[in-house]
């Protein structure tokens, strides 16, 4: 039975009431049924539905990512091996990722061994990010 409110949804998940309401919006959530005063409620699978999307965004999955997902999982056409796939897939894009965060981190490891530290407006870190060059 649906009797939770937005704030009682948002509480129990974690995830900011605009948040909710922009997944409702993008139909990442169900429109939410309303009471007699127009206000919306929900019920246990909402709250599961959106741990599962809170869960994947702290995984890096995109929101075309999430509602491919639950797409397979509403229609409950999906094997274990897709989800297997789909998980090794996103797992290389992450990698992908910590490869260019690793080169950004030595880029301005690099730009701070340039500084001075000293008391005068000339900064080789702002001179360098001027640059053209990396």
């Amino acid at each position: 039975m649906k009797t939770m409110t937005i704030g009682g949804l948002s509480e129990r998940t974690g995830v900011h009431i605009e948040t909710i309401r922009f997944y409702e919006k993008k139909e990442i959530l169900p429109n939410a049924v309303r009471n007699r005063g127009g206000r919306r409620i929900y019920d246990e699978s909402d709250v599961k539905r959106l741990n599962f999307v809170n869960k994947c965004r702290g995984f890096g999955f995109s929101l075309a990512e999430i509602m491919s997902l639950l797409s397979l999982v509403d229609t409950k056409e999906y094997t274990c091996r897709q989800v297997h796939d789909l998980t090794l897939e996103h797992a290389k894009e992450v990698n992908r990722k910590i490869v260019s965060l690793k080169q950004m981190e030595l880029v301005l490891l690099n730009m701070a061994d340039q500084c001075g530290l000293g008391n005068i407006p000339e900064c080789p870190i702002i001179d360098s990010l001027f640059s053209t060059k990396l």
